[in-house]
């Protein structure tokens, strides 16, 4: 049994079918963006172990093809596996050890990449500072103690926890929050519509407001706007249900204990030991046309940590890279007044290219190995 299962795995059979599927894969992916939008078809296609099926109108899911997180682990196994089996020691194989070493490597830097790496936005108007980036689809429930005119303290619960319901405690929170309602994405009006309801609540703003459910958006230039009713409980007593949603620009004050508080529903921020601050946006055009020639944002860089205080010029293919993160210039405010930067945090940016240096040098080196031989034999004949 083991003897088989050590042929299936070593099978030069398995290495062609399993990149088949991979192209399959990846074509089936690309195609399915066009429906159900990127972010969905990366996570249903290529982060996952399998693609799953659902009848319409049931919950029920069946597995129908497998996924990119199958597909490439099992390449790792049978690329190990047939190393080890065919593998003989000796200089003229290194240049193959090194082509096999710069495979594994492409693979688990993609895997690294998904799970390690984290995407938001930064965005900013002219002469505004920033120490924070947001995300661009996932929500938290912000609870910020302003009391201290000099220093906040906000303790944030991200929105799985409230997708959950149920109580929510916290250490600096002298009272306890209670899920009541929560959808993911949702639609609020200010007059009674068909399949609306009335938002019910007894502090802060919600009264004279109707809402609904939605489902989940997928197209990229959409996200989910999530709402939701919270309560504020002590164990002696309840001081209020809040209604909390994406579609609300302010956050709502509230007091306890003599200390004033701040809660809202806000984009989940991802905060920065050092600062931003806008100095210029720019807009270029080409002359007598409305054709856009450039997009660039001066900013300066404060890090109080180190005392460092810079500019630095933040243009197309000229990013800044700053404390592991890359900063990009990717859109900006229609009166070209504002920025917005693409702010990516990804530790194992380095490996692709590590990888494509290791297969090349392997083989280069594998090739002059064969070269080297070859004038050798030919020139003692």
């Amino acid at each position: 049994m083991l003897d088989r299962l050590y042929k299936f795995f070593t099978s030069l059979r398995l290495t062609v079918v399993l990149l088949a599927v991979g192209l399959i894969l990846v074509f089936w992916g690309t195609i399915a963006q066009v429906n159900v939008g990127l972010y969905k078809a990366q996570n249903e296609f290529f982060r996952s172990f399998f693609i799953f099926w659902s009848p319409a109108g049931s919950s029920f899911r069946l597995p129908i093809f497998p996924g990119g997180y199958l597909v490439g682990g099992l390449l790792l196994i049978n690329l190990f596996s047939a190393h080890l089996r065919y593998y003989q020691p000796g200089k003229k194989k290194w240049g193959i050890v090194l082509i096999h070493l710069g495979v594994v490597l492409l693979l688990l830097g993609q895997l690294l990449t998904d799970v390690l790496s984290t995407e938001s936005m930064m965005h900013l108007r002219n002469g505004e500072t920033k120490n924070y980036s947001e995300a661009s689809m996932a929500y938290e429930l912000a609870i910020v103690d302003t009391t201290d005119p000099t220093r906040d303290q906000v303790v944030a619960i991200p929105s799985p926890l409230l997708t959950q319901g149920g109580d929510v405690t916290h250490a600096d929170l002298p009272f306890t929050v209670r899920v009541k309602t929560f959808h993911g994405n949702s639609s609020l009006t200010e007059k009674p519509a068909e399949g609306y309801t009335e938002v019910k609540v007894t502090a802060g703003v919600g009264s004279g407001i109707w809402w609904r459910a939605l489902p989940h958006v997928t197209k990229m230039d959409e996200r989910d706007m999530p709402s939701g009713i919270v309560e504020l409980l002590t164990p002696q007593a309840s001081f209020g249900t809040y209604l909390v949603s994406g579609f609300l620009s302010h956050p709502q004050e509230f007091k306890h204990n003599g200390r004033t508080y701040q809660l809202a529903l806000r984009p989940t921020r991802y905060y920065k030991p050092f600062n931003l601050h806008l100095v210029e946006f720019k807009h270029d055009r080409y002359a007598g046309t409305d054709i856009p020639k450039n997009f660039s944002s001066r900013v300066r860089l404060r890090q109080p940590d180190t005392g460092e205080d810079r500019e630095v010029l933040i243009y197309m293919n000229n990013p800044l890279r700053y404390a592991g993160e890359t900063f990009y210039q990717a859109s900006f405010d229609k009166d070209d007044q504002g920025t917005v930067l693409q702010v990516v945090h990804n530790p194992s940016w380095l490996t692709p290219y590590f990888a494509c240096v290791m297969v090349a040098a392997g083989m280069v080196l594998q090739f002059m190995t064969h070269l080297v031989r070859f004038a050798s034999k030919r020139k003692s004949a």
